[in-house]
């Protein structure tokens, strides 16, 4: 049994213009002590499949429309919210995008980062302070019983971060998801960070979901991958077959536009041309089918099914075998 299986996931929100699917028929598992990398451009339904996880949609407007989300063989999806809290943290920690906006501004940080503690552990106060001192001093945050009775604005953008990941391995979950852990920092504070994750995953053998739109990040970090579109997944597979043997044209455009140092001067580099369509206005069939420089009638006459193209290896593309 896998540690978390999500099925067939779909999730919908209610708008001024009606009911939107943002999330579309997406399934993958994660194995513990395993990493799955979810990539694709904004917007494409990647932090909407890890707050459904969570059970964080904002309410009422997101709804999980369909389909299941088991962790441990335990669905998610219909727990009663105290018993989801009692998940929250203690079995799943999350590390949101921004870590200005999910520490409290008007609370230390030791405040905060002892509430996570006593909410899931049976600890005295003291000793709920010992641990998050131990905690920060494991994320390499210096002199943190210092930084205990610190406040957000007074820490950089790096420390932050390793704030909020302390906060999310308070109670040393089994699965950790990690929103974007990269956002917004400088390439140095960005390795630092995922080597920290990976330092920590190896330690505690915990999963995780990374979730980001850096291929850079996903070729380093993961070991399984998906690549969504517009709200469904284009392809899934190991990370040597998105790398070695991409399948789906968005995937190769994906890859297509990394620089390299190959790259002579002046040159342009590759884009994928368009835009992500609107979820209001999806075209019929593929998605994709709007920017896929291989589209044909077929591509718009039905939306394509995932297939198998090896062992662990799946795309939705009507054309795979052709392009191959």
């Amino acid at each position: 049994m896998s540690l978390l299986e999500v099925d067939n996931l779909q999730v919908e929100f209610a708008t001024d213009e009606g009911r939107v699917r943002a999330v579309d028929g997406v399934s993958f598992n994660i194995e513990a002590g395993q990493t799955l990398g979810i990539v694709g451009e904004s917007g494409c339904g990647k932090s909407v499949t890890a707050l459904s996880v969570m059970r964080l949609l904002p309410q009422p407007m997101g709804q999980i429309a369909g389909g299941a989300v088991r962790f441990r063989g335990r669905e998610l999806s219909t727990l009663d919210l105290e018993a989801m809290r009692k998940v929250r943290g203690a079995d799943i920690g999350m590390v949101f995008q921004e870590p200005m906006t999910a520490l409290n501004p008007v609370h230390t940080i030791g405040r905060q980062l002892t509430e996570a503690i006593l909410l899931h552990k049976n600890l005295k106060p003291a000793a709920a302070t010992r641990d998050a001192v131990q905690l920060l001093d494991h994320v390499g945050i210096p002199s943190p019983d210092i930084r205990m009775g610190e406040y957000p604005h007074q820490l950089s953008g790096g420390m932050r971060q390793r704030v909020v990941i302390a906060m999310a391995l308070a109670c040393k979950p089994a699965l950790l998801i990690a929103d974007e852990p990269t956002t917004a920092l400088d390439v140095t504070i960005q390795a630092q960070i995922l080597e920290l994750i990976s330092d920590l995953q190896a330690e505690m053998g915990m999963a995780v979901m990374m979730i980001t739109h850096d291929l850079g990040v996903i070729a380093e970090t993961c070991d399984e991958v998906v690549v969504m579109y517009a709200g469904r997944m284009a392809e899934q597979g190991s990370v040597f077959d998105i790398f070695d043997r991409p399948t789906h044209p968005y995937t190769r455009g994906l890859l297509a536009s990394i620089p390299r140092l190959e790259t002579k001067p002046k040159s342009r580099l590759s884009v994928i041309e368009g835009m992500v369509p609107s979820l209001y206005d999806l075209p019929p069939g593929c998605r994709f089918q709007n920017r896929c420089p291989h589209a044909t009638d077929a591509c718009a006459a039905a939306a394509p099914v995932i297939e198998a193209v090896a062992d662990g290896h799946r795309v939705a593309c009507c054309r795979w075998r052709e392009l191959r």
